[in-house]
């Protein structure tokens, strides 16, 4: 178990448990999970860091497909301007490795937004906090647990 899956189960929120054998070259981490546990890309959400101004740490959940939209999270975070944060940040601030980083359970809770496409789906995949493992669970549910926002942050 991983803490993601360990919060899930103290929370009693319905999920499923998605293993497959990741590949080590690849570095396109969600979309090797929608490929291998064959789902559409578009319900396969990845984790995002971004550092806002200059300072503060935020997550964006957003389509393994899409492409985030700095200008977008930067405004949804009420923020002037974002940037993808170092990986070196976001291991400390998360507690995972990338490629791995779940949205849930991380070390420090962090501002987080989810790209309001999710909101059509009944259920979407998320990291389960390392590679070659994804929940699957209702966007409404993550959304709760993590205190998120919608908001459209794709380009």
């Amino acid at each position: 178990m991983t803490p993601a899956i360990d919060l899930l189960i103290k929370h009693k929120i319905a999920h499923q448990i998605h293993e497959y054998q990741h590949d080590p070259a690849c570095q396109a981490y969600g979309l090797e999970a929608a490929e291998k546990i064959a789902v559409p890309a578009e319900q396969v959400f990845k984790t995002l860091v971004v550092k806002l101004d200059a300072k503060q740490l935020a997550v964006a959940i957003i389509p393994v497909a899409a492409k985030l939209s700095m200008k977008s999270i930067a405004k949804a975070a009420k923020a002037k301007k974002a940037v993808m944060a170092e990986a070196i940040e976001v291991q400390r601030s998360s507690g995972y490795v990338l490629g791995g980083v779940s949205p849930i359970a991380q070390k420090r809770q962090l501002p987080t937004f989810i790209n309001d496409s999710c909101c059509a789906l009944e259920t979407i995949y998320i990291s389960g906090g390392r590679r070659g493992l994804d929940i699957a669970l209702s966007p409404t549910d993550l959304q709760q647990l993590l205190n998120a926002k919608y908001a459209a942050l794709t380009v």
